[in-house]
């Protein structure tokens, strides 16, 4: 099982997880748990307080070193005494490692994460370097607090968890796990809106269909994400299909096809 501890302003938001969907089935089959921790419950003042004014001056708050440490201490000493062996603490931040496959499939390797959803401006730096591992952001761009980008985190996840798809090649065949973007997906109807489904889809040759959708990844990667195939080595199959997808498109280009 594994095992996420969330430290978070706003623990109700983390419903969109255990209420719905694939997430929601696989805690329930007991593939994960979560758990929320509110830094609140760890204030030192009645006014259960956890962000004050930057040092420096500038805008907004900061939340403070103290109640988030004691908060992420409680987390991993539960994981502990649930037997968790590794365990990481991660930092939601845009200044982060970029999540993509690979850093969702290393992290994946711990027994239980803990993570932490910062907020306002964002935390003490102290307490990073005391209580995080790890910084992570799901993109160069701004959201308002952290809870999003574990959310996201966490379902990257739990999905590539054995067991948690029903279709156990589901989560093998899905975009960025072989390092390229998936291929076209049709369902009935045959015809929609004048348009009909690939007729190689319908040939039942499994060889000509895997070959096309082989082409039509590597294709559709080259024109939308070029940056991934960059950091390729195709074999000479997969160089011959996406010079076939290429041919092809300058010839749809030509005669407007």
């Amino acid at each position: 099982m594994k095992r996420f501890d969330v430290v978070t302003l706003f623990p109700g938001m983390f419903d969109a997880l255990t209420e719905f969907g694939i997430t929601q089935r696989a805690r329930d089959r007991g593939y994960f748990e979560l758990v929320l921790w509110d830094p609140r419950e760890y204030a030192a003042n009645a006014y259960r307080s956890v962000d004050d004014r930057p040092y420096g001056g500038g805008p907004g708050m900061v939340m403070m070193a103290d109640p988030l440490a004691k908060a992420l201490q409680a987390a991993r000493a539960r994981q502990r005494g649930c037997g968790v062996l590794t365990s990481r603490t991660v930092y939601l931040s845009p200044q982060g490692r970029r999540l993509d496959q690979a850093l969702a499939d290393e992290l994946a390797q711990a027994d239980g994460l803990v993570l932490l959803a910062g907020r306002y401006e964002g935390v003490d730096e102290r307490l990073i370097g005391l209580e995080v591992d790890e910084e992570v952001s799901i993109g160069d761009y701004v959201v308002s607090g952290g809870e999003l980008p574990a959310m996201v985190l966490i379902d990257s996840i739990v999905r590539r968890t054995p067991g948690v798809l029903h279709d156990a090649d589901s989560a093998a065949k899905e975009s960025f796990v072989e390092g390229i973007l998936d291929f076209p997906q049709y369902t009935r109807p045959e015809v929609f809106a004048g348009r009909s489904v690939p007729s190689v889809l319908m040939s039942g040759n499994h060889a000509d269909i895997q070959r096309w959708r082989m082409k039509q990844a590597l294709g559709r990667t080259w024109r939308r994400r070029p940056d991934l195939l960059a950091k390729l080595r195709l074999d000479a199959e997969q160089t011959m299909l996406l010079e076939e997808f290429k041919a092809e498109c300058g010839e749809t280009e030509k005669t407007g096809v």
